[in-house]
This record gives structure tokens, C-alpha cells and sequence, in this order.
């Protein structure tokens, strides 16, 4: 699907749009000849102009028969006009339209550009391995017309068009099985971030056993597919912001749980356990697509979690690359493992300031919060402040939770530095607990837990069933406000 931007609609579209606002139908410019008769049947749906809300009628315009859409932009701000986008091509994506044209008459540029935004992210889906699926499944929408030429070179929309470039690279990631990503594919994905000026550096097995990541090693020794860490260096300051913004994911491709095996059922779900790691290479992709004016640093720690001879046990000590020493009392509490090597590598090798890191890393925190929040865990207040402030402005809301040493005495262990896992209670609090303690004095450092939001069971404003592309919005958001201000 691309956009088009024109005067004019094609010679037959097969459908126009119209952006309404709430209570606005009557005011409303719909350069129709029959603007009468879809104001009075839309008054007839109950057409309101709430977000989201659609209309569909069919009217003659000269010798053609055309669809018209009505959709709702509620109060016209940015999550509505996203919605509204959302709503268009969710309901006209599989319904034979071919040619869409979008009349932003009336819309700032801004509410057009939130518009097509939505749009964009809505249409995201991945029918690559389905060969069978009915004519009436598939997407028939080709080209959207926006009849606003001054929208193509408005940079709103460039902005915009390259966070949801990068939004369509992190669902790709999530929703590839895991016999296609794996670590070394990952990486292999990631590979055209370079020709957008991406700095790609990637460390093998042999490069982290010399640098003595224990924790993220003893994770992969069961499976045939190698680990590897990748870091991607954007730098739009050229050199002024001397020290990163570092990014770090959990990128587990896919997670049995090892040796504490897990149910079968629902293990399919597990190929989604990169979803972290997955956030950052799409953040990457749109920081680099939109040319921001910042220094960031994003780091990927990839693994398999696999159940052979050769994987780790419960009980097993693992030495982490910060010299602290682990008992591994789960192998399924794998996560923590893979990210401790990650953060210190990344704090060691390129010294920021600000560290944030996001892994789908508790069930705990299902519970806690369910798909509506992830949490956030931080050593820093206004860190926090601006990280839930950035994530409630761009749709990717966050929960702060806290952390307090009152909760390392069920991380403590009788054998090595700590265990990888606690009690029963607060398992999303003392995951973070276990983090912290990988991070250095005077780095301010946030932990985001979005096991609850990478994956949706069903629909969105703005994505489907599947893999929502969460996290990427959200730090692009952060970037933004704090570092290119």
C-alpha cells in the first residue's frame, strides 16, 4: 500500500474519506454534490464524529458511483486523528476498495498527518506463510490518494512515516517463527539499517566467552543456534551529545524455559520473548528514518533458551561479566541472565549517561497490569516522569512501580552473589531488584517490563491481532522530548 499525494482524486476512486470531529458533521466541508443527502443519512446512522466512529454511504458524483467514509476524529487531537486512521483501513482494508482517496480539507497538518499515521500503522500485517487464505481475507487497498499536496514534503509526515517504518520492523521481528529469527537472523535483518547510517558492531561467541558473560552464555549453551550481541550506534549530533542514550533489549528468540521446562501449552507464544530486543532495532530504524538530532546506542542481547544435554541446570553458578556471581535457581527466569551481561557490556563500552532497557521479562507483570500498561521500574525520578509522560503521549502508556532494598533479601543467596529469581510475591519487583544491581553509580536507568504489550489477542486503534510494535512509539517519543529539544 502507498500514499499518493494530489490535487485531485484519481478518476474513480473507489472511496473517499472525510475526517469529521465530534458534533462538527453539520459544519463539515465534504465537496460532495450530494453533501445534503450524507449529512442527513449519517444524522440517520447516529453518526456523531466520535473517535473511531464510521459512516458509509455511496453517492453520484457525475457518472460514478462512490463510497463515501465518514470517520470520526472525536476532539482532533493526535491519539484521535490516529484512531480515526485506524478505524478507516481496519474497516475498508479487505472490502474490495482498491483506490482510497483522504480529503484532509478542514484538518490541520498535524491532525492529517496523526491521520494517515494511523492509517499506516493500522494496514501492518504479515500473510507471508498463508497460501490458502480466501479471496475476501486478503488486503485489496493499493494506493491512498491524500489530497493535501502539501503533505508529502511536510516534515510532520516524513517524521511519522519513518516511526511507523520502524513500528512495521519490531512486529516483523516479533511475529517471525523462531526456525526464521533466531540470533544470527536477527542480526541479518538488521543489516539494512546500515545503508541508513546505522553503525552496526556484532560480538559472537567466541568475543563474549573472552569477555566473560557468563550469565548471558550459561542462557544459550543449550541450543545449536550461537548468541550474539548487537549494538547500533545512531549518532544525528554529529559528536555535540558526546555520551548516548543507551537502549538495551532482552532478545530471547524463542524461550522453552530450558531445563524448568514450560507447559506446552502456549509455548508457541514464546517466539515473542525478543519482543525487547525487537523495540530497540524498530526505535533504531526510526530514529535513523527520521534523521533525529541524537546520539543513541541500541543493544541487543540474542539468544535461544533451549532444553539439550548441554543446558544449564537449576543450581548451576554462573559468573556475569560484571564479576557478580548468580545461582540459578530457574532457567526459565532466563531473561534477567541475558540482560545483566548486556547492561554492563553496554555501560562498560560506551559509558552513557542514561540507560533504558525493555524485555518481555515476568508473567508477574500480566498480572499486575494486564495488556492495558507495561511497568516502569527506575533508579531516577525524572527519568520515570519523562518516560511515562512520552509513553501516555504516544500511545504506549507505562505504570511506575517501585523498587526498594527491602526486596533483596529474596534475590540474596546462600551460595553465590544472588539467585535469579525470589519468592512468590513481587516477581516483577524483584526481577527489577536483580537488574539494579548491574548498574553503575551516577547512570540513570530505567527498566520497562513489557511482557503484556508486545502481543495483543485481539485489535487496536492502531494494530491488529498480533504483534503491536510496542515500545517503539514511546521511546521515539522520549528521544524527541528530551534529547532534541
Amino acid at each position: 500500500m502507498k500514499f499518493i499525494f494530489a490535487a485531485s482524486p484519481p478518476s474513480a476512486p473507489d472511496a473517499i474519506v472525510f475526517a469529521i470531529g465530534k458534533d462538527a458533521l453539520e459544519r463539515a466541508e465534504l465537496s460532495l454534490e450530494q453533501t445534503d443527502v450524507v449529512r442527513t443519512a449519517a444524522k440517520a446512522g447516529r453518526f456523531e464524529g466520535k473517535t473511531g466512529q464510521i459512516f458509509q454511504t455511496f453517492v453520484k458524483e457525475g457518472d460514478a458511483v462512490i463510497q463515501i467514509v465518514l470517520t470520526g476524529i472525536g476532539k482532533g487531537e493526535r491519539k484521535d486523528c490516529e484512531a480515526a486512521g485506524g478505524a478507516v483501513i481496519a474497516k475498508l482494508m479487505t472490502s474490495g476498495v482498491k483506490q482510497l482517496a483522504i480529503n484532509g480539507k478542514g484538518l490541520a497538518q498535524d491532525q492529517l498527518a496523526r491521520l494517515l499515521f494511523g492509517a499506516k500503522l493500522r494496514s501492518w500485517r504479515i500473510d507471508k506463510y498463508r497460501t490458502t487464505m480466501p479471496e475476501n481475507s486478503k488486503p485489496t487497498i493499493e494506493a491512498i490518494t491524500v489530497l493535501d499536496t502539501d503533505m508529502e514534503s511536510a516534515q510532520v509526515w516524513q517524521d511519522l512515516s519513518a516511526v511507523a517504518d520502524g513500528v512495521a520492523l519490531t512486529r516483523e521481528l516479533v511475529s517471525e517463527p523462531a526456525n526464521v529469527i533466531y540470533p544470527e537472523s536477527f542480526v541479518a535483518r538488521c543489516e539494512e539499517l546500515r545503508d541508513m547510517g546505522v553503525e552496526i558492531t556484532v560480538l559472537g561467541q567466541e568475543e563474549m566467552e573472552k569477555l566473560g558473560m557468563g550469565a548471558l552464555l550459561g542462557v544459550s549453551q543449550g541450543s545449536v543456534r550461537p548468541p550474539r550481541m548487537l549494538a547500533m550506534r545512531w549518532d544525528g549530533t554529529n559528536g555535540a551529545q558526546e555520551k548516548p542514550l543507551a537502549l538495551v533489549g532482552k532478545g530471547v528468540t524463542f524461550d522453552t524455559g530450558g531445563i524448568s521446562l514450560k507447559p506446552p501449552l502456549g509455548m508457541e507464544d514464546m517466539k515473542w520473548d525478543m519482543g525487547g530486543a525487537g523495540a530497540v532495532a524498530g526505535t533504531m530504524k526510526a530514529l535513523a528514518g527520521r534523521k533525529a538530532k541524537a546520539h543513541v546506542i541500541g543493544v541487543c542481547g540474542l539468544v535461544e533458551n533451549m532444553p539439550d544435554g548441554n543446558a544449564q541446570r537449576p543450581g548451576d553458578v554462573v559468573t556475569s561479566m560484571s564479576g557478580q556471581t548468580i545461582e540459578v535457581i530457574n532457567t526459565d527466569a532466563e531473561g534477567r541472565l541475558v540482560l545483566c551481561d548486556a547492561l554492563h557490556w553496554t555501560q562498560e563500552t560506551f559509558q552513557p549517561e542514561v540507560v533504558i532497557n525493555l524485555a518481555t521479562l515476568t508473567g508477574a507483570i500480566i498480572v499486575s497490569l494486564g495488556s492495558e500498561h507495561a511497568g516502569c521500574f527506575s533508579n531516577d525520578d525524572g527519568l520515570s516522569d519523562n518516560l511515562l509522560a512520552a509513553g501516555t503521549k504516544a500511545g504506549d502508556p507505562l505504570w511506575r512501580f517501585p523498587l526498594s532494598a527491602a526486596y533483596d533479601k529474596q534475590i540474596n543467596s546462600p551460595i553465590a552473589d544472588m539467585k535469579n529469581v525470589g519468592g512468590k510475591g513481587a516477581g516483577s519487583i524483584t526481577a527489577a531488584q536483580f537488574l539494579k544491581r548491574f548498574i553503575k553509580d551516577g547512570v540513570k536507568w530505567a527498566h520497562l517490563d513489557i511482557a503484556g504489550m508486545v502481543w495483543a489477542d485481539k485489535p487496536g486503534p492502531v494494530w491488529d491481532k498480533g504483534a503491536t510494535g510496542f515500545g517503539v512509539r514511546l521511546l521515539d517519543q522520549y528521544v524527541a522530548d528530551n534529547f532534541e529539544q
